[in-house]
C-alpha cells in the first residue's frame, strides 16, 4: 500500500473510492445475470410441461449448489482473496446461465442451475466480504448501498428478460448476450480492487474505521458487543442472524421463483406484464437498499429490519387476500422495499461478531440463508398443488413476521463507535 492511499481522518482515499466503485459493479452484474433467466422461468416450466411440484424440485437445484459450494467459500476467500474469487465466480455463473439457455432437457436444466448455485454462492461470499473490506475504510455504513446495486442489477436483468420476451429472442441467444456483456463488467471492476489480502490488511482496515469514529470505540451492550469469552451468545446471535437472512431469502425467492408465475398462471397476466411483478420487487428492493444506509446510522439495523418485515407482512398480506393484476405487483413492491436490508443486516452483523475467524461469520451466513432458498420452492410448489399458489404464497407475509420477531437480535444504533441495544 503507498502512503497515497493510507486512510485518513479527512475521508476515504481515491484508491477506496474505486474500489467502491468496482464492488458496487460486482454486485450490479451478480443481480443482472440471474436476473435475466428468471421471468422466463415460465417459458422452461411449460416448453418441458412441469408441474408445480416438479417445477420447484427444478429450480431448487441453483441454491443446492450453492449450498454444497458455500462450505467452502471462506477457505477459498482466504486462499485466493475476495475480489479474485468473486470475479473468478462471476465468470462461471454466467457460463452456467448459457448452459440452461441451450438445455434441452429438464435434467441438464437442473445441472446447468445446479452448477451456476455453486459459482454464486462464491461469487457472493466474495463480493461481500470485498464491500465489508471497503465499509471498515469508510468508517460509516455504505454496505446497504452495494446491495442496492445487486438490487439495481436484478432490475437491469429482469428489463432485458422481459425485452427479450416482447422480441421473442431465444432464450440461449439472450443469455449468451447478457452472459458477455457482465462478465465484460466484472472483469473491468477487478482492476480496481482494494490492495493487499483481506486477512492481512483486516486490522489496518479497523484501525482506519477507528480513527474516523466521532469519539472513542467503547463497547455497549447490542449484540455486536458479545465479549469473545462468551461463545454461547456469540452462537446464539449467530443462529439468530441466520433465521433473520433466512426469512429475508424466503421473502426474496417468493418474487424471485413466483411472482412471474402466478401472476401469468394464477390473474392471468400476459408474459410481459407478469414479469412487471418481479421487477417491480427488485426495483423497490434497489430503492430501499439506496436509502437504507442513513436511516440503519440513524435507527440501527434492528428496527430498519423489524420495520421492514412488518411492511412485508402487511402489504403481501393484503396482495393476496385481495387478488388482481395491480395490488399483486403493489404487493410485492412494497415487499421488496421491507426486505431491503434485512439480508445485508444480517451479513454485516454476522461478519462482525468477535471471536470468529476473518469471513467464517459472513460465510456461515451466506451459506445457511441459501436454505430458504432450498426448501421453499418445492415446500411452495407442493402446496400449490394442494390447494392453490395464492394459499402457498402466504409463506412470504410469515416470513415477514419471523423477520419481526428474530430481527430484534440485530445491533442498534452506532453512534460514536458505541453500539447500543
Amino acid at each position: 500500500m503507498t502512503i497515497s492511499d493510507e486512510p485518513t481522518l479527512a475521508g476515504p482515499t481515491r484508491a477506496d473510492r474505486r474500489a467502491r466503485a468496482a464492488v458496487s459493479a460486482l454486485f450490479l452484474t451478480n443481480g443482472a445475470l440471474f436476473a435475466n433467466l428468471l421471468p422466463r422461468y415460465p417459458e422452461i416450466k411449460d416448453a418441458l410441461d412441469l408441474s408445480n411440484t416438479v417445477y420447484g424440485l427444478m429450480v431448487v437445484a441453483f441454491p443446492a449448489g450453492a449450498m454444497l459450494s458455500g462450505l467452502a467459500a471462506a477457505a477459498i476467500i482466504r486462499r485466493f482473496g475476495s475480489a479474485a474469487v468473486a470475479v473468478a465466480g462471476t465468470v462461471l455463473t454466467a457460463l452456467a446461465m448459457v448452459g440452461v439457455g441451450f438445455a434441452p432437457s429438464l435434467a441438464l436444466v437442473a445441472v446447468a442451475l445446479f452448477l451456476g448455485g455453486a459459482a454464486d454462492a462464491v461469487t457472493d461470499v466474495g463480493q461481500n466480504a470485498h464491500g465489508l473490506r471497503v465499509q471498515r475504510r469508510y468508517g460509516r455504513s455504505i454496505f446497504n448501498s452495494f446491495h442496492a446495486l445487486w438490487s439495481a442489477g436484478a432490475v437491469v436483468g429482469g428489463g432485458m428478460a422481459a425485452a427479450a420476451i416482447a422480441l421473442d429472442l431465444p432464450l440461449g441467444v439472450h443469455l449468451t448476450i447478457s452472459g458477455a456483456i457482465f462478465v465484460l463488467v466484472a472483469l473491468v471492476a477487478f482492476r480496481f480492487r482494494l490492495p493487499g489480502h483481506d486477512a492481512d490488511v483486516r486490522a489496518a482496515d479497523d484501525a482506519a474505521a477507528a480513527a474516523r469514529a466521532t469519539g472513542p470505540l467503547e463497547v455497549g451492550s447490542g449484540p455486536a458487543a458479545a465479549p469473545v469469552s462468551r461463545r454461547g451468545r456469540v452462537g446464539l446471535l449467530l443462529a439468530a442472524f441466520v433465521v433473520v437472512a433466512i426469512a429475508g431469502a424466503i421473502i426474496e425467492d417468493g418474487a424471485n421463483s413466483w411472482a412471474t408465475l402466478y401472476l401469468s398462471g394464477s390473474l392471468d397476466a400476459v408474459g410481459a406484464v407478469a414479469a412487471t411483478g418481479f421487477v417491480a420487487f427488485m426495483a423497490m428492493e434497489f430503492l430501499g437498499r439506496a436509502t437504507g444506509d442513513r436511516f440503519v446510522d440513524r435507527f440501527g439495523q434492528a428496527a430498519v429490519a423489524r420495520a421492514g418485515g412488518v411492511l412485508v407482512a402487511v402489504a403481501m398480506g393484503l396482495a393476496l387476500a385481495f387478488p388482481s393484476v395491480p395490488t399483486t405487483i403493489l404487493g410485492f413492491a412494497l415487499a421488496g422495499f421491507g426486505v431491503a436490508t434485512v439480508i445485508p443486516a444480517a451479513m454485516h452483523a454476522a461478519d462482525e461478531l468477535p471471536g470468529l475467524r476473518a469471513g467464517t461469520g459472513l460465510a456461515v451466513v451466506s451459506l445457511l440463508l441459501r436454505v430458504g432458498f432450498l426448501v421453499m420452492p418445492p415446500v411452495i410448489g407442493i402446496l400449490a398443488d394442494a390447494t392453490s399458489l395464492r394459499v402457498a404464497l402466504l409463506v412470504v407475509p410469515v416470513a415477514g413476521l419471523t423477520v419481526v420477531v428474530a430481527g430484534a437480535m440485530l445491533p442498534g444504533r452506532r453512534r460514536a463507535g458505541t453500539i447500543e441495544a
